[in-house]
């Protein structure tokens, strides 16, 4: 049978349910929840993932790559001059000429094999389907980090040579300026670096300052090469004088092809008391105050052995324009005053006296002149500073137009006039690198003016197998990847890249 329905009880239930408050959990239902994550929100998740970092490499995209390279280095020979004895060209009634002599130099460069690896686990590439190709990622991904890489060791890669022993500084002390006490005996040890040893001292950490390094690979094997670091200076110390205002300064001759030096300080005797007080790219320092307890110890090893140099790459730019032999200029800016140092010198016409002075050397010397300039940030700014502000020169008028009372301000140095050409004044670019450290210009050339020289590529990435991926054989639930080249930079002219460094701020 069925129960008679009672529309007044039906209505008096209802009334007392809407009374009543609804439960927690039927109101989380119904409400928006707090987080993207929790309640029944929809998760809206734009696909792909952002590829939200720079890939920067000037230097790699504008450098010709040629296949071909085969054995275990390119090798080439350079006829750098004709007749480098100047024997005079007269000739007297019915004699022959004298002799020339001509100057031949043999060039090698060994390639080297870099690369990068990743990997993607069997659930990893699953969970990622419908957003974005894991496995595609981690190819690209190794791509690109070998490109920006790459373009480091093409700068300033150091394989062939080592920068030998920080040479020991000099040091004294000053009883006003700084925080150290009277009474301290302040000991300090300096170490050069190379652009990697460099880079790897400002990212801190426990290793700052690295010796030798010990890398263990993707299938478990073990790679053993330099940090980038020379080896130490011998260490100095000097006594606190009366007061609590002390201050300790330092001066360390330049080190060719350092592009920076780490100061190791203590008060007390031993290298176990010394510590990582600071890095400047240049040569001297200021010491105000003893450096925190937290901070990197100094190496040991950098006490007996040199680990500037890294044998698994080949030398960049830098390191070809270091080399003894090379012909090339490294010019260092002079010393000045302890932590403070010399800065570029307006030369009151236009122009900046230390760049003249380069270009003047490439006529003197190549009857050339560079293609580009490559700074840093803080070299970009002191060109505009030495050549438009204040009392820097008179032979610059701007004109400004002014919209609905605004004014554009600022400007900028694109490039340099070189007034020391074969064919009357030359504009040499002025371009900011990501990797050249402050206090240094690079001075590149991509062009040599000599008719039948027989070089096509004055520079040149010689490989034997360029950038390849290889899909490695399944040994664990996942997707092994890694991406190569096997390569070596041709610089065929040394003489025509310059470097100028030790510049101070300003």
């Amino acid at each position: 049978m069925y129960e008679q329905f009672d529309a007044v009880e039906t209505a008096r239930l209802a009334r007392e349910a809407l009374q009543k408050a609804l439960a927690p959990e039927m109101q989380k239902a119904f409400t928006q929840s707090a987080t993207a994550t929790t309640g029944l929100t929809m998760y809206s998740l734009e696909a792909p993932a952002k590829l939200l970092y720079p890939v920067i490499t000037p230097l790699r995209n504008k450098i010709p790559r040629v296949g071909g390279g085969q054995g275990i280095q390119a090798n080439w020979k350079a006829i750098t001059a004709v007749n480098s004895g100047n024997v005079s060209i007269g000739v007297a009634e019915g004699n022959r000429g004298g002799v020339l002599s001509t100057t031949v130099v043999d060039y090698f460069a060994a390639f080297k094999s870099m690369g990068v690896e990743d990997w993607v686990s069997y659930e990893a590439q699953r969970a990622a389907e419908g957003f974005d190709d894991a496995r595609a990622r981690a190819v690209q991904g190794n791509l690109r980090s070998l490109m920006i890489g790459e373009e480091r060791v093409i700068l300033a890669g150091q394989s062939t040579f080592g920068l030998g022993t920080t040479p020991t500084p000099s040091i004294a002390n000053s009883t006003t300026g700084g925080a150290l006490a009277t009474g301290q005996t302040i000991h300090v040890r300096c170490v050069a670096l190379t652009l990697e040893g460099y880079q790897s001292a400002l990212a801190g950490g426990a290793n700052a300052v690295r010796a030798q390094v010990s890398r263990t690979n993707a299938d478990g094997t073990t790679d053993v090469f330099g940090g980038g670091s020379a080896q130490a200076s011998a260490s100095v110390n000097v006594a606190t004088g009366a007061g609590s205002t002390n201050q300790v300064s330092c001066i360390v001759a330049p080190v060719t092809g350092a592009v920076g030096y780490a100061w190791f300080v203590g008060n007390a005797a031993g290298d176990a008391n010394l510590r990582l007080h600071s890095v400047t790219t240049i040569n001297s320092v200021v010491i105000n105050a003893l450096p925190p307890g937290g901070n990197q110890v100094f190496p040991t090893d950098l006490a007996t052995n040199d680990r500037s140099a890294n044998a698994l790459i080949h030398d960049g730019f830098l390191a070809i324009t270091a080399r003894s032999g090379s012909g090339a200029l490294w010019r260092t800016m002079p010393n000045g005053t302890a932590g403070t140092g010399t800065p570029l010198t307006a030369a009151g016409d236009g122009g900046i006296a230390e760049i003249d002075s380069v270009l003047q050397w490439y006529w003197d010397n190549l009857r050339m002149s560079p293609t580009e300039m490559w700074v840093n940030a803080q070299e970009m700014a002191a060109f505009r500073r030495r050549t438009l502000s204040g009392a820097a020169t008179n032979t610059q008028r701007f004109t400004f137009q002014a919209q609905q009372g605004a004014i554009v301000a600022g400007g900028a140095s694109r490039g340099y006039i070189n007034q020391f050409a074969m064919d009357g004044s030359v504009e040499v670019p002025v371009r900011l690198h990501p990797n050249v450290p402050p206090g240094m210009i690079f001075f590149l050339s991509h062009e040599i003016p000599y008719s039948l020289s027989g070089v096509s590529n004055v520079n040149q990435i010689l490989t034997r197998q360029d950038y390849h991926q290889i899909e490695w054989p399944q040994r664990s639930r996942r997707y092994e990847y890694g991406v190569y080249t096997d390569q070596v930079l041709q610089c065929y002219f040394p003489p025509a890249q310059v470097v100028l460094a030790n510049i101070a701020p300003g």
